[in-house]
């Protein structure tokens, strides 16, 4: 493996992509849950402190070493992502990709688009409204090395039941259930997933879920039925936005994480 080359962008050092793998980011949808904010735009482009919600993800899969990225967009404000982010040159990247997600067919039918980009490469997925502390750089390293399969990135929440539990058992998961009534354990399955290229073979294999979407925790038990899922428990904090309590705190954890940086550069 080469030595990692290495750009600047604001107060980030961020390693050109050392293995092949693709990123994507999930922003369509109409994020009904955050109106009115959401009545003239698309909620990814809503701020967090001080930058577009979206700018997060990306940022993410930068600093994890991804320089091929593409954004499945969606609504009727798709345009305005092309000129928020143009061609990403503002994260260090020579290019982005953009495809459009029409109507709300859930997560695995956004992730379906992105097939002809990912052209047999493992990608890595993270949701336009997912924030995190810390660099998702060792998870993505451990995936580059796994042979096939799928990895989930979990954290252990104090309200499970609003997400896609997992039950872990001995160092494996063992069952996911989606917004459970009952969590049968702390731990969910957060907005960032790791698929090999089988992934689209079993999307289409999906039927629609009772809420008429093709569901993404279907996918990730599919693989767990193959015996092909791994998992890591994220550090730091992570928070989604797509609520607005949730983009409350996402904004107060970000201005948060600005503030111990900028004292770190002053005290430096």
């Amino acid at each position: 493996m080469r030595d990692a080359e290495w750009i600047r962008y604001s107060e980030f050092r961020i390693p050109n992509s050392e293995f092949r793998m693709k990123g994507v980011i999930l922003a369509g949808g109409l994020g009904k849950r955050l109106e009115p904010l959401t009545r003239i735009t698309n909620k990814h482009l809503l701020p967090v402190y001080d930058r577009p919600m979206i700018y997060f993800p990306v940022q993410t899969l930068v600093d994890a070493g991804l320089t091929e990225i593409m954004l499945v967009v969606g609504g009727n404000h798709a345009g305005e992502f092309l000129r928020l982010l143009g061609n990403g040159a503002e994260f260090g990247l020579r290019h982005l990709n953009y495809t459009y997600q029409r109507g709300e067919g859930g997560i695995a039918d956004a992730l379906h688009l992105t097939e002809h980009f990912a052209d047999g490469d493992k990608m890595v997925v993270i949701l336009g409204d997912n924030i995190l502390e810390q660099s998702i750089r060792p998870s993505v390293e451990r995936f580059a090395a796994q042979p096939s399969g799928a990895r989930l990135l979990l954290k252990e929440v104090e309200d499970p039941g609003r997400f896609g539990v997992a039950e872990v058992r001995e160092g494996k998961i063992v069952g996911i259930e989606e917004k459970p009534a009952r969590p049968k354990s702390s731990f969910v399955v957060t907005g960032v997933y790791m698929y090999d290229c089988a992934v689209f073979d079993i999307i289409k294999r999906l039927e629609p879920s009772g809420r008429g979407e093709l569901e993404i925790t279907d996918v990730n038990n599919a693989y767990l039925r193959r015996g092909q899922l791994a998992y890591d428990v994220l550090e730091g904090w992570w928070t989604d936005a797509g609520l607005p309590e949730t983009l409350y705190r996402a904004t107060t954890l970000v201005r948060e994480r600005a503030l111990q940086r900028q004292q770190q550069t002053v005290t430096a």
